[in-house]
């Protein structure tokens, strides 16, 4: 007797459907799961004896076979308890058969029949409406990020002998509808007004906010690199559904817990220790995961203390960085992670961190300083956009009682430089400077002769490579559209340079 019962798993940050065909023939009772488990869901086949049994119910009998197609992809967690419960009371018709061939079953179980929540229920949810199943069974913990999806029937279950009950037709009982709650606004926690000084980095970062660009900031300790870097999420845009659904999944899949209500509703900020791994740091594992960048995608990623992170961990951001995806080959599968982040740097400007101080203060002499920059690579500095020194607050400054600019005020110019952007980008959609293709910048519609020309003679002088060229000309167009410019002109162009 063969039946058939649907699931879904997680690869990186996509949800799959998987087949669930159990089958049971005569002789010696066993009960063998097939299809590529990790461990806990080798396990499963306790699991779910046990909470047949405890849910009242018949555990079918004879040597049985559960087959997990398709079978050349892996499968980790306890999300397959529910499905394989399902599917072995279907062989004795204890349930249905062609109600459960139609549904997408999610879940964990309990010795008691209890059905657990699991992580990765969004992207799954996802998948499985992409695969045309749009009945699915989900733990009623996991409702909230559920109900993100549009377009599919949801079923918020608490105990197997509930998923029994809805297919075997008291599903309205069961079932549960889309939010229509708007999404709160994010309550940025920290905001700009508290900066004192340092308005040549304020100004670097409101260009970052506004063309995607990626920064560094230098500076003795205590200067305010980590407070600038952390305000950064706070001046820019809210996300947009698309977004906020996007990192909402990330973060399901990497099993972090969401929010009241399931939206992600604020931009990501992840600043990671220096102790990092690679495979923590780009994502990965035996069964991949999201990492960090990942973790950090339509928001910002805040690396601190640049120098004493290992130079093999940075360079694995160099892929990241330049396509804003990563692709990651384990045994598992090839696995893709949207890394579209805004990468802020922060390192002091030598190993005691006074250098360029008041005269005296640092005893770092040049080869130590050598040593400690010589840390970073090249082609990794040559990514980052803006680089800004800083310098400690003199008492004056620190005890003024003026009022520095709003995030708010500063956000506002940022979504009108971007809107700009979404106009000249057109049906492209929303393609800032960062990510814009070169012929676009570099059309006479966008940039004046005059400041062509002084691009090019930077560029002669100052011997750049073609990647700090072109990233020097996608700054200058980001200040253009914070200034309102049609066309690129000489001061965006100083302005930019000045920044390099």
């Amino acid at each position: 007797m063969l039946a058939l019962a649907h699931a879904a798993t997680t690869l990186g940050v996509e949800g799959h459907l998987v087949r669930v065909e159990a089958d049971s023939s005569p002789g010696t009772p066993s009960f063998t799961l097939i299809g590529l488990p990790d461990r806990a869901l080798a396990e499963a086949r306790d699991r779910v004896r046990a909470a047949i049994f405890h849910s009242g119910f018949l555990f079918p009998a004879g040597r049985l076979l559960v087959n997990l197609a398709p079978a050349d992809l892996r499968k980790a967690g306890t999300g397959f308890d529910l499905p394989v419960a399902l599917a072995l009371l279907a062989i004795d018709e204890q349930v249905g058969r062609e109600a459960l061939s139609r549904v997408v079953a999610i879940g964990e179980l309990a010795l008691d029949g209890t059905v657990r929540p699991v992580g990765g229920v969004l992207p799954m949810v996802i998948g499985a409406r992409r695969a045309g199943l749009s009945r699915i069974l989900v733990p009623r913990a996991n409702v909230d990020e559920a109900t993100l999806v549009e377009r599919v029937t949801l079923y918020a279950i608490e105990h197997l002998a509930e998923a029994i009950a809805v297919l075997l037709g008291s599903g309205e009982r069961f079932a549960v509808t889309r939010s229509t709650v708007a999404r709160p606004l994010p309550t940025p926690r920290y905001d700009f007004a508290d900066v004192r000084g340092q308005a040549v980095a304020k100004r670097a970062l409101e260009i970052a906010a506004a063309g995607g660009h990626h920064v560094r900031l230098i500076g003795p300790p205590g200067c305010g690199k980590t407070m600038l870097a952390q305000r950064l999420p706070s001046i820019l845009p809210a996300m947009s559904e698309d977004e906020a659904l996007t990192v909402t999944a990330i973060r399901s899949a990497a099993g972090l817990p969401l929010p009241a209500g399931g939206w992600s509703v604020e931009r990501p900020f992840r600043a990671p220790h220096h102790t990092i791994t690679q495979q923590a740091l780009i994502g990965g594992g035996r069964y991949p995961a999201p990492g960090e960048a990942s973790l950090a995608h339509h928001g910002v990623l805040f690396l601190d203390e640049l120098p004493e992170f290992a130079r093999a961990t940075l360079e694995v951001l160099r892929q990241p960085l330049e396509d804003g995806v990563v692709t990651i080959g384990r045994v598992a599968g090839v696995t893709t992670y949207p890394t579209r982040f805004t990468l802020i740097v922060a390192m002091n400007p030598c190993p005691c961190g006074l250098r360029g101080q008041r005269e005296g203060e640092c005893r770092c002499d040049d080869s130590s300083v050598a040593r400690y920059l010589s840390r970073l690579s090249g082609p990794l500095l040559d990514r980052i956009d803006l680089r800004i020194p800083l310098a400690r607050l003199s008492s004056e400054e620190l005890a003024s009682k003026g009022v520095s600019e709003s995030s708010c005020r500063i956000r506002e110019r940022v979504e009108a430089a971007r809107e700009r952007q979404r106009q000249r980008a057109g049906q492209r959609g929303d393609v800032l400077n960062a990510t814009a293709s070169p012929t676009m910048l570099r059309s006479e519609s966008s940039i004046k002769p005059d400041a062509l020309q002084l691009l090019q003679r930077i560029g002669e002088s100052s011997r750049i490579s073609a990647r700090a060229f072109d990233r020097l000309l996608r700054v200058a167009r980001t200040i253009g559209d914070i200034a309102g410019h049609e066309r690129i002109l000489t001061d965006d162009v100083a302005e930019a340079f000045s920044y390099r």
